[in-house]
């Protein structure tokens, strides 16, 4: 790896490590024996601190993962890579700017509206949902429009591209398609565990709501990380943050 690629894998953990940080604004519920065991050798704040030791190991596999191979499968970082001289050209600015934020913005109202249909259809469990997790803006924006995305498009997708590239002797588009729709299904089903911890016996409604959901945002984030690079993404998942954000102000 040379030295620009290097600087361009530090750069990244440390824009994942400032969302990793935005978690300490969270109160993440943990299992009663978890808790318990815990609790009689940390404090609270301690705690905090040693939830977020594994995800950034994580972060720093997905960084390097991705870091290696991005440019073997004609992915982009086109902005970070213009400032640490990994290329010459200049990025198109406005095209990931306008593509980010209005691509993320629909995004947002969709998954909106989805949450607004399904808590007129199980409100118990969205308000048990709510009330064990409940996100900041802080991390929202930082840990899931950036950490988020640096470990599942960045480093996953990236590697699932790769390996679809090999099966398949090269960057056809369904190799892209491949990696976006595997990265976008992992991450949501990501979220089910914290889901089956939060809410009593959820129902199908609730299951489906998270995989939809989230499937749909990381088949646009990676979508975009693939057509205008992977700061497109970042916006993209920020803004959705603020479309549902916004939705959640005018309705709840």
């Amino acid at each position: 790896m040379n030295s620009k690629k290097f600087y361009l894998g530090l750069s990244l953990f440390f824009l994942g490590l400032l969302g990793m940080l935005s978690m300490l604004t969270v109160d993440f519920p943990l299992p009663e024996e978890m808790q318990s065991i815990l609790e009689e050798q940390f404090t609270p704040s301690q705690i905090q601190w040693l939830i977020l030791i594994n995800p950034t190991i994580i972060m720093l596999i997905a960084v390097i993962v991705g870091t290696l191979l991005y440019q073997k499968v004609s992915l982009s970082v086109p902005i970070l890579e213009k400032m640490v001289g990994l290329k010459e050209d200049s990025p198109q600015t406005r095209e990931i700017l306008i593509y980010g934020i209005l691509g993320g913005l629909l995004t947002g109202i969709v998954l909106g509206l989805l949450g607004l249909i399904g808590r007129g259809l199980v409100p118990s469990e969205f308000e048990q949902l709510t009330a064990n997790i409940q996100l900041t803006l802080a991390a929202r924006f930082l840990y899931g429009g950036i950490t988020e995305e640096i470990l599942m498009r960045f480093g996953l997708m990236t590697l699932l591209v790769w390996i679809a590239a090999k099966i398949f002797r090269g960057t056809k588009p369904l190799a892209y398609w491949i990696g976006i729709t595997l990265a976008a299904l992992l991450f949501a089903l990501g979220h089910f565990p914290i889901v089956f911890q939060s809410v009593d016996h959820p129902s199908s409604i609730m299951l489906a709501y998270v995989l939809i959901g989230n499937s749909l945002g990381g088949l646009v984030f990676g979508w975009l990380y693939w057509k205008k690079g992977l700061e497109s993404a970042f916006l993209a998942h920020i803004f959705a943050h603020v479309g549902m954000v916004v939705l959640e102000k005018i309705y709840l």
